[in-house]
């Protein structure tokens, strides 16, 4: 029995990686500095919620390869474009802060 609370306690999903888990969001949303960063967080939330939406479509209503493409095409222009515009801000940062 102490095994498996030491699992919930310690462990990768347990309760101390899940209280810091929530204090870096927190800190995500005010002030303090925090290992994440809200920008990336909701980009990473909206793509996540779009590949739903685009594979909820591409399952009920494409049924050829051409129709797959036309759809595939814009998802993958898009994620390419928010890590491109993401890395330009990183590097930019990173120049500002020589």
């Amino acid at each position: 029995m102490k095994v498996k609370e030491s699992i919930l306690i310690t462990g990768f999903f347990g309760w101390n990686n899940l209280k810091l888990i929530l204090k870096e969001l927190v800190k995500m949303v005010s002030n303090k500095d925090s290992l994440f960063s809200l920008k990336r967080f909701q980009t990473i939330v909206a793509f996540f919620i779009f590949i739903q939406g685009a594979v909820y479509v591409l399952y009920n209503f494409v049924d050829t390869v051409e129709k797959f493409i036309i759809w595939a095409t814009p998802l993958l222009l898009i994620g390419g474009y928010n890590i491109i515009q993401t890395q330009k801000e990183k590097t930019e940062l990173l120049n500002n802060e020589k």
